[in-house]
């Protein structure tokens, strides 16, 4: 009977932390609310900052070296430190919401771009709003935090900074500035990507992947499968290496100068609202027309956000 209970609780812990990882998901596949602020809201950001900062090359080669019989101890209690049965299940969860709401991009992308990216600013602009409510610009500091975080977005939104290289390396780049912004509170992955102008890219090759696999099974082409796929390899690759470098920065950052911080990562969200108006330009002319459907849904994404605020009671970065 123990046993059976103990089973019963596995797998209700497992279930649970999928679900998280599908609100996670969810959250970082639109560009509002981050992934981070979900967690925070949820009650496990300290699990989930815990075990992603247990994530070191050093526990990763003691796993590996668990089958002498000598070092398994020492395998199991790093697998423990790394709480990879909380991180699986939720990663699996943040995956599924990612590629079920991907696909979703990507038909709506080439189908209905103003009502798409319409609604992506008004997201994008509320979730600033929302979130500057709960700080405070009391010094000099802050204002300038402030402004080099909102100037830095609309910067690089006017393609005036651009990233370094192109191709694989500005896959590689965004994968690891993207993924790292998923788990810290305040910006969201989504958002970086938009920013970085990869966002539409991205979601269309993730998407196209994930249907070249499953044709596969049916008999389809291998090649169909190499060329997303090598995409997604890399923007992977990037995030992790995004894990265990800038996402760890930027919590340093914040442990030293938290205020200041947040400051800016909320500003780069108020910076980012015209970055998706650059995705309807491309396809629309900007008539009396587009501005008012673009203003309509950029309102209804406003209004999504703000429920959703409402809903849970408010969004702290802090």
């Amino acid at each position: 009977m123990e046993y059976e209970r103990t089973d019963v609780v596995d797998r209700v812990e497992l279930l649970r932390a999928y679900a998280y990882g599908l609100c996670m998901g969810a959250a970082d596949a639109l560009p509002g609310v981050s992934g981070g602020t979900v967690a925070l809201l949820l009650g496990f950001y300290g699990r989930l900052i815990a075990a992603v900062t247990a994530l070191t090359p050093g526990r990763a080669l003691t796993i590996l070296r668990g089958y002498r019989p000598e070092r398994r101890s020492q395998a199991r209690d790093a697998l423990l430190e790394m709480d990879l049965q909380f991180l699986l299940p939720l990663g699996v969860g943040m995956v599924t919401a990612v590629v079920f709401i991907a696909d979703i991009v990507s038909s709506l992308e080439s189908s209905h771009p103003v009502a798409l990216f319409g609604f992506f600013t008004g997201l994008i602009a509320a979730s600033a709003v929302a979130l500057y409510r709960s700080l405070e610009i009391t010094s000099p500091s802050h204002v300038v935090a402030g402004l080099a975080g909102a100037g830095l977005a609309l910067l690089v939104a006017a393609d005036i900074v651009e990233l370094p290289g192109s191709g694989g390396v500005v896959i590689f780049l965004a994968g690891a500035v993207a993924i790292s912004a998923m788990i810290l509170p305040g910006i969201s992955g989504s958002l970086i990507l938009i920013l970085l102008g990869q966002y539409v890219f991205l979601s269309g090759e993730l998407s196209a992947f994930v249907h070249a696999v499953a044709d596969l099974v049916g008999g389809g082409s291998l090649a169909a499968v190499v060329d997303p796929g090598t995409t997604v390899a890399l923007f992977v690759a990037g995030g992790i290496v995004g894990l265990v470098t800038i996402a760890r920065v930027v919590r340093a950052a914040l442990a030293r100068h938290r205020s200041v911080t947040l400051i800016f990562l909320v500003s780069l969200i108020a910076g980012s609202v015209p970055a998706p108006l650059h995705n309807i330009g491309e396809s629309h002319a900007w008539t009396a027309e587009t501005m008012g459907l673009t203003a309509a849904w950029a309102v209804l994404g406003a209004i999504a956000l703000f429920g959703l605020e409402y809903l849970v009671g408010g969004f702290d970065p802090e």
